[in-house]
């Protein structure tokens, strides 16, 4: 039984298709913008349908922007030596948030995994070789993530890479901050203590 009228309806469920979006989530969004000023949301929608329309990979590192060549590439300031392969623009967004890292970028968007049917050639690998071949690069950063998958990534771009001399680095992984380590897997442990530092 519908409780709404069917416009609001089709609202909660064009709501409801978003991720991370449960059937309470689209319902509230959806109140929420009806009780919007009608200017407000008209420029919500403009936005969308813009960054939908005018959003592309960048030329150079594949991350998302509105430019042919996006801010970070375009940066003189940047080590353009090094370049940190992600998997996603999210994962670009999180390095940059630390301000610790001043070389470059390269997205992938998505990882190998051959149980989804995602080979390396459904992610931008070939674009990272041929970028390298094309650039003075002194050194790789392999940042995918630490699940089966990003490991998968890793080793095949650390295959790739290493006969041509440029140095392959993977970042380190362990025990995250206010973690217990009885409830840690071993997995997560051993990548701890290889990664260890001195103090």
């Amino acid at each position: 039984m519908d409780y709404y009228s069917s416009q609001i309806s089709k609202l909660i469920e064009q709501f409801s298709r978003l991720p991370g979006i449960g059937p309470k989530s689209a319902q509230r969004l959806a109140f929420h913008l009806i009780h919007m000023p009608a200017e407000q949301v008209r420029e919500l929608a403009d936005t969308m349908v813009s960054a939908r329309e005018n959003v592309r990979y960048c030329k150079c590192c594949h991350t998302l922007t509105d430019q042919e060549i996006c801010p970070i590439c375009a940066n003189s300031k940047r080590n353009h030596k090094t370049i940190m392969v992600v998997e996603t623009t999210r994962d670009l967004a999180a390095y940059e948030k630390t301000g610790k890292y001043d070389g470059v970028y390269h997205v992938l968007h998505g990882a190998i995994s051959p149980m989804l049917g995602v080979g390396p050639n459904d992610i931008k690998l070939k674009e990272l070789i041929q970028r390298l071949q094309q650039e003075d690069v002194e050194e790789v950063i392999i940042a995918t993530n630490s699940s089966l998958e990003g490991e998968t990534t890793a080793m095949y771009i650390s295959k790739l890479i290493k006969p041509t001399g440029i140095k392959v680095s993977r970042i380190a992984s362990g025990v995250p901050v206010g973690g217990d380590l009885e409830y840690i897997d071993e997995v997560t442990l051993l990548r701890a203590l290889d990664g260890r530092v001195e103090l």
